[in-house]
């Protein structure tokens, strides 16, 4: 197979695994967003969180399995992501996003601006996943957390080019506060069907208009984290962002992670020239002798 052929091979593989991850986010969103196109009363949304849960951890699995293929086989991209996962599960684990403060956000957006949105997605997943694990956080809410956490990493690697230092960390103090206002409405979802009873403002009902409980959800979001929790997460990613982000940035990119590249060998001489060997058949003619270069001495 010639480098032409292993590139077309390779960029197909790569268009395919990008629309398949695309695919499993839109499943992934379809799992937050369900209580708006169901109609479910609280107790059964309720007992129905589990099964939705269950049916979101399928695509968390394909999600995982495509990113993690031939893109990412480079030693030095698996030995930065699985440091990074393991660096994000302590700090998640060490914040315990008490009050609000997240942490870990500010490694995940910090890593998938220096490494690509891909990278982020993975990085965003696994490092959820290691920590509930190591935590002992597992739950209905795991699979939604997986891909809330993977989406904020990879927005950031999505975010436009800055040549300026300076102005990249304002857009990403900028972005850290909008990710973490859609990070505690999207982990909302989960659970507002079933979070308070019918008859109330906030209250979800089922069958309703979508403007209806859409109106009843933000107002929701608004008076129990939107104020509190996701305020305080915001907050704390800003000032994360600006005091770590210029060397956290830097030490990233300086571990340069990516497809190793496959070049065909060539047994040319530099400069497109051939080597000429002295024929050993009798009668033959003797190569010419090669010039040799005048000396740089008087």
């Amino acid at each position: 197979m010639t480098a032409l052929d292993q590139s077309r091979v390779v960029g197909g593989s790569d268009a395919w695994s990008r629309w398949s991850l695309v695919i499993a986010s839109v499943l992934g969103l379809a799992g937050f967003a369900w209580p708006l196109v169901a109609a479910a009363l609280p107790t059964d949304a309720q007992a129905a969180v589990p099964v939705v849960a269950l049916a979101v951890v399928p695509a968390v699995v394909i999600a995982l399995a495509l990113g993690l293929d031939r893109q990412m086989h480079s030693a030095t991209t698996v030995a930065l992501l699985g440091v990074l996962a393991a660096v994000g599960a302590a700090v998640r684990i060490a914040g315990t996003g008490v009050g609000g403060v997240e942490a870990v956000f500010v490694v995940l957006i910090l890593a998938g601006r220096a490494y690509g949105a891909r990278f982020g997605f993975l990085l965003g997943m696994l490092t959820i996943a290691l920590s509930s694990v190591l935590w002992g956080g597992i739950g209905p809410w795991t699979p939604f957390q997986v891909f809330a956490c993977g989406w904020v990493a990879a927005g950031a690697g999505l975010l436009p080019r800055i040549r300026s230092r300076r102005w990249e960390l304002v857009m990403l103090a900028g972005y850290g506060i909008v990710a973490s206002y859609a990070f505690g409405l999207l982990m909302n979802f989960w659970f507002w069907p079933f979070a308070v009873g019918a008859g109330t403002g906030i209250s979800y009902l089922p069958g309703g208009p979508l403007g209806e409980n859409l109106a009843s959800f933000g107002l929701y979001s608004l008076v129990t984290s939107t104020l509190t929790w996701d305020t305080v997460r915001a907050i704390t990613t800003t000032i994360g962002i600006l005091l770590v982000g210029p060397a956290a940035l830097a030490a990233l990119r300086r571990a340069k992670v990516g497809r190793a590249r496959v070049t065909p060998r060539s047994s040319g001489r530099p400069g497109g020239g051939t080597r000429r060997r002295r024929s050993t058949a009798p009668g033959a003619a003797a190569a010419p002798p090669t010039a040799q270069r005048p000396s740089a001495r008087a």
